[in-house]
Parts: structure tokens; C-alpha cells; sequence
């Protein structure tokens, strides 16, 4: 999702005018909900800037939206049209468990080259979605590795045959409590990331490098 695309859902009245197809109210901040993205500010001009470390620069239309929480990306799809909702990445490592998990086997066990992917801190941001074509999947997916993190539409749960080793604190609290999120970003190292692993966090959070993308009917 572009910053571009999400844009025109705020100027169409974002989260608020979501309300009305069901988007739940629990976490959003201000109560009302949020207006934008986290670090977006309105400038004098009337254009959108994001605050990036302190500075303020011109939003890239053709980049992913980031900051955003699993509420906001829920309000998006529901004001996309009937059938838009958070990619699924399902509870299984198999591709077949979920949308995920199907569109995300873009090169094999082969490490994640520049070419393939943004990690390791080394575009210092997000690039534009286009970018890095040799990195799209079987499907056509691109960029399903790096650039943002990609809210889901998955609680984070246990795989089927979890055990839980000496480091029990890491994930087994978490379970049932937080929502899934898949591929990594732009500051992942590239030495950590591949598709089966998840990322979780509670569904208000906005300080994350998440974005997400969507099914469409």
C-alpha cells in the first residue's frame, strides 16, 4: 500500500469515516481515531511531509505507507470496497496455510541479495514499491521481503507441534495476545529474515517500520 493510495483514504476522511462499516475502536488514539499515519504532518502548502528522525520531507507518492497500526490498515480495506482485508499469512509454515504464505516463495533458499530486496539499513528509508523487480515472487509479488513490515490479518499463535524451548519469555507470552507480522523492513538484517519468519505486536502500535498490503476481491 502506497503512500499515495492510503493518502486518498485520509483525505476522504481516514479513520473516522470508517467507522461507519465497522472498524473497531479499541486502540485507536485520539479516541476518535487516528488521521493519518504516525509522523505525517500537513504542510503549508497543503501537501503531506513525513517526519523522518526530526526532518521533514516531502512524502514519496510511490512508497509504502509506514506507521500505521492493524486498525488503520482494517479501515483502509473496509473503505477500499466490500472484499479488501489485511493479507492473511496463516498459522502454518506450509505455503497452502494462508495468502501469505502462498505469495511469499520469491527466491528460494537463496540469500537475499540488494537486488532482491531493501535490508540492512541500506537505502536509509523506503523505496519505492516498483523497485526491485528481481525479488518478485512466482506470483508476481514484489518486495514481499523487506521495505516494511506487512500487518496481517493472524493472531500470533503456536505452529501445530510448538514446543517451547529454554527462551520461553520470547514468544509464548504473546500468544493469543498480538497480531502477526511478515517479511521484514528496510532496517532488518538480511542475515535474519526469510518468509516463514513472524514479527508481532499489539494491534494499536504505530512506532513500528508496518505497513501492509491487501487481498482484493
Amino acid at each position: 500500500m502506497t503512500n499515495a493510495e492510503f493518502g486518498a483514504f485520509v483525505d476522504d476522511g481516514g479513520i473516522p469515516a470508517a467507522r461507519g462499516v465497522g472498524t473497531p475502536r479499541v486502540g485507536l488514539a485520539p479516541a476518535e481515531g487516528c488521521q493519518h499515519p504516525a509522523f505525517w504532518v500537513r504542510g503549508h502548502d497543503g501537501r503531506w511531509y513525513e517526519s523522518r528522525f526530526g526532518i521533514a520531507c516531502l512524502s514519496s507518492r510511490g512508497t509504502p505507507v509506514v506507521h500505521v497500526n492493524w486498525y488503520e490498515a482494517e479501515a483502509y480495506c473496509r473503505w477500499a470496497g466490500p472484499g479488501y482485508r489485511p493479507k492473511q499469512s496463516g498459522k502454518s509454515p506450509r505455503p497452502r496455510a494462508g495468502d501469505w504464505c502462498q505469495a511469499a516463495v520469491p527466491w528460494g533458499d537463496d540469500p537475499p541479495t540488494p537486488g532482491r530486496a531493501n535490508l540492512d539499513y541500506r537505502a536509509g528509508g523506503t523505496i519505492d514499491v516498483r523497485a526491485l523487480p528481481a525479488g518478485d515472487s512466482p506470483v508476481g509479488c514484489r518486495q514481499i521481503i523487506g521495505n516494511v513490515w506487512e500487518w496481517v490479518a493472524d493472531t500470533f499463535e503456536p505452529y501445530p507441534g510448538f514446543v517451547c524451548d529454554p527462551y520461553k519469555e520470547y514468544s509464548e507470552p504473546s500468544f493469543g495476545q498480538k497480531t502477526v507480522l511478515r517479511g521484514g523492513c528496510w532496517t532488518t538484517r538480511s542475515r535474519l529474515i526469510r518468509s516463514t519468519w513472524r514479527n508481532f505486536y499489539k494491534r494499536h502500535r504505530r512506532n513500528v517500520f508496518a505497513g501492509f498490503r491487501t487481498v482484493a476481491p
